[in-house]
């Protein structure tokens, strides 16, 4: 990857994480017309990180796009749901019980099946569009940016509290 490359993912990764985090802060209202504006800004950099390594024709182009598209529609909304996830386990954190622990495990495993089934639902769709070696490059480059923003996370996210 080039370092301009770098940058633009680094920049993705970034807006990803504060998409995450912008609704876990207590106290802080945010106009929704800011957060469009963010949620833009997000889609279209990583719009430009896909385009930019992807070599894609522009007959490629033309039929990747609306599936990519549709793709990311679906993907926003399992973050959406991740987002509220993050939200409940701040709200519960000093006061969490093994009932809330567990509904907040499942619901984490849920999100991460959903993904999954997304991913392989769309495997056919890209693959109708691409030859598979620009399928497993563009899934590498997803994969390299949730590896990323999960690490940007995980990093925020203290670990549960055990004692009583």
């Amino acid at each position: 990857m080039s370092r301009n490359t770098v940058k633009t993912v680094l920049a993705v990764v970034l807006m990803l994480a504060l998409f995450v985090f912008v609704g876990t802060v207590k106290g802080q209202e945010k106009p929704a017309d800011n957060m469009q504006i963010l949620v833009d800004k997000m889609k279209a950099d990583k719009k430009l990180l896909v385009s930019e390594n992807m070599q894609l024709t522009e007959a490629e182009a033309k039929a990747f796009w609306p599936v990519y598209e549709k793709y990311q529609s679906e993907l926003f909304l399992l973050r959406a749901r991740t987002a509220k996830l993050i939200q409940d386990y701040a709200a519960a954190y000093d006061t969490m019980t093994n009932a809330t622990a567990k509904r907040l495990l499942d619901e984490s495993m849920m999100i991460e099946t959903l993904r999954m089934k997304l991913n392989k639902d769309y495997l056919p769709k890209f693959r109708k569009v691409l030859p598979d070696k620009k399928v497993v490059r563009y899934y590498q480059i997803e994969n390299k940016i949730n590896a990323l923003l999960y690490y940007e996370i995980a990093k925020k996210i203290p670990l549960v509290k055990t004692e009583n």
